[in-house]
């Protein structure tokens, strides 16, 4: 018997199927802002599109995340037709969906023209440009979402005010809550097994329904599609649960903001011994470790936008929520926006703190891993490491963060770095649908602009 994790090959993604006696499958992608799209596809059309590829419409690539059609992009739009796009199967991506008898998913994504905007793609490139260095990158993500007894006809009855949070307080680590709801903890886990999006750790945060869960590490690939399907099908369980999960970034002024960790390590091709790791330097830190600190530390205001793609992004970028400020690093130190974590050969790592929720996967990683490998390129070096808090005044001088969507935008638009890294066309088309985002944002008036200057101004 073939399991959905054991295929390999188009080969073995037709004997699956056929083993199964499948009539049709589920595949799907991923867009600009990380949301997975896709559809049932007959056995037939599957087939044949293993073997060849098949088309869907580019506008997934010309939409934001309310189906509203950009008017700024020059790959797709009214101007162009919107025409089909190809796209390939990715046979080792199959996975069993649950509660849907036996049927399969199958990750897919953007070939030929669509390829230089792709989510997924753009991944890839950084990760060449990793290997032609001499280094495999092994990634984790971690994130931090709140759960509400809320559906989504409710919140919108509601009109997102007055949400019920899954419990009441801020208990983080609380064994009495992940006790109290361990029937939920542990659909979690099975789901997180059952897909092969292994969960290393999953506990109470602090906050009202606040859940983190710690993804366990894997390749670079490999651990950004993990992310991807752990975001869309938590919130998948967590409705079938008649309940809701929300990534914002901040989703509340009462609460800190919602994570997206990122944690990341390189090894040697050559031998697998890592890169990172050097036992007789300071903090066991190899010079490839600070150079690619350097790198993420220099190039963070540049790259913010795919860290913190949204509006709501930056309001969790706040001094004293858990959240960077400054593109600050320090030794195991959860106020800096990059934590170097000592360890040994297996264990000496960077967990990257400026991505929330909210952020793209691939995107993210992208970013992430781009900017250290950039440092590793150019020996780039680093300030000195922060000790102590570093929101403190003394530190705000360093390589301070963009605090606008549209601010990390226009960095984004003209980095040199940023075009070398991901290309022209995917940082020209991304710019493009953030200064959609921003402009869409303009066109709308907040309570608080009627609560503050409606009668008094």
């Amino acid at each position: 018997m073939l399991y959905p994790r054991e295929v390999k090959t188009i080969s073995d993604a037709k004997k699956i199927v056929d083993a199964r006696g499948l009539s049709h499958v589920k595949v799907g992608f991923f867009d600009m802002d990380g949301n997975m799209l896709g559809k049932y596809m007959s056995k037939k059309k599957f087939f044949s599109s293993l073997d060849k590829g098949f088309d869907f419409c580019d506008v997934a690539l010309g939409w934001d995340c309310k189906n509203q059609l950009y008017d700024n992009t020059h790959f797709t739009g009214w101007h162009t037709g919107y025409p089909d796009a190809k796209m390939r199967i990715i046979p080792e991506s199959c996975r069993e969906l649950p509660d849907e008898n036996g049927t399969l998913l199958f990750v897919c994504e953007f070939t030929k023209k669509a390829q230089s905007i792709c989510p997924r793609s753009v991944l890839q490139r950084v990760i060449h440009f990793a290997t032609e260095q001499g280094f495999i990158v092994n990634a984790g993500f971690e994130y931090e979402f709140f759960m509400f007894q809320e559906t989504p006809e409710s919140i919108r009855e509601k009109g997102f005010k007055n949400l019920k949070t899954l419990s009441p307080d801020w208990c983080g680590y609380s064994v009495l809550r992940n006790s109290t709801h361990s029937d939920l903890y542990h659909q979690i886990l099975s789901l997180a097994e059952d897909m092969d999006f292994p969960i290393e750790s999953l506990h109470e945060e602090a906050g009202p329904g606040v859940i983190e869960a710690a993804i366990s590490v894997d390749n670079a690939e490999s651990a950004a599609d993990k992310a991807a399907l752990f975001k869309t099908f938590m919130k998948v369980l967590a409705q079938k649960n008649e309940l809701m999960a929300t990534f914002m970034a901040r989703w509340s002024e009462d609460y800190p903001g919602q994570s997206g960790h990122i944690h990341i390590s390189l090894n040697a091709i050559k031998n697998g011994h890592s890169e990172f790791f050097a036992p007789s330097h300071e903090h066991n830190m190899s010079n490839i470790q600070r150079h690619f600190i350097a790198g993420q530390q220099r190039l963070m205001p540049e790259f913010l936008v795919l860290l913190a793609p949204n509006i709501n992004s930056y309001h969790r970028l706040t001094p004293g929520l858990w959240a960077p400020t400054h593109a600050t690093w320090g030794v195991d130190n959860r106020t800096t926006a990059i934590r170097v974590i000592p360890g040994d050969e297996n264990s000496q790592r960077i967990e990257y703190r400026l991505a929330a929720a909210d952020s793209n996967p691939y995107l993210a990683l992208a970013a992430a891993l781009a900017s250290g490998l950039y440092g590793i390129m150019h020996k780039w070096q680093a300030t000195k490491p922060v000790r102590g808090n570093a929101y403190d005044e003394k530190h705000q001088h360093e390589h301070p963060l963009p605090q606008t969507l549209g601010q990390a935008t226009k960095m984004f638009k003209q980095s040199a770095a940023a075009r070398e890294m991901f290309g022209d066309e995917f940082v020209d088309h991304f710019s493009a649908t953030r200064e959609w985002e921003e402009r869409e944002f303009r066109k709308h008036i907040s309570d608080w602009e009627l609560e503050r200057y409606f009668e008094l101004i």
